[in-house]
């Protein structure tokens, strides 16, 4: 089958103008070239370093809000494509939240896992963030928690969470600091 190309930002989280992150594709793959596009139009070809390619953007304004992908060629042949990864910048006028998680930093595969997410604001939601993957879990209001039954290998990793309000726009907190999970 064709490779998969995964794509994220690391860190994760919503940048605030004058900030930085670095797109990251990632592949299982040859010695192609992986192609970044914004919103549909091509923006560069990346150099490949082992299985990923990164492209940083330094200084964020608001013209780098978009949304991206990766798409890993071949010669003229494009052998993948990734899913597309919301960037989105804006200001930060809250203070980071704080991630816990329960029972402990090192758990045994199978176990049941409960991160959370505190806030010294009233948040409206959270964004619970695993280093490398394109989607943020959402943390609804009524509990800052995320449970995970059954936590296996890959769940390991480096972790953060964000919160916002709607008041009545969407004001963004700073991300938290990040937590290592060791699933063993």
């Amino acid at each position: 089958g064709a490779p998969r190309i995964s794509i994220f930002l690391k860190p994760p989280g919503v940048i605030p103008p004058g900030g930085s992150t670095t797109i990251c594709c990632s592949c299982q793959c040859g010695n192609g070239n992986f192609v970044l596009y914004k919103d549909g139009h091509q923006l560069r070809t990346l150099k490949q370093s082992g299985s990923r390619a990164e492209f940083s953007i330094s200084n964020a304004t608001y013209k780098d809000k978009g949304t991206y992908n990766c798409h890993y060629l071949e010669g003229d042949t494009v052998l993948a494509r990734s899913d597309g990864l919301d960037v989105i910048v804006t200001g930060i006028h809250l203070p980071g939240p704080k991630l816990s998680v329960l029972p402990g930093h090192e758990v045994i595969a199978g176990a049941e896992v409960t991160f959370h997410c505190t806030t010294t604001h009233p948040s409206t939601g959270c964004f619970l963030y695993q280093e490398g993957q394109t989607r943020a879990q959402i943390l609804s209001r009524e509990q800052d928690d995320y449970n995970y039954s059954h936590v296996q290998k890959g769940d390991g990793g480096r972790y953060s969470c964000q919160c916002y309000i709607k008041n009545p726009l969407i004001e963004w907190s700073a991300v938290s600091k990040t937590l290592d999970l060791v699933v063993t």
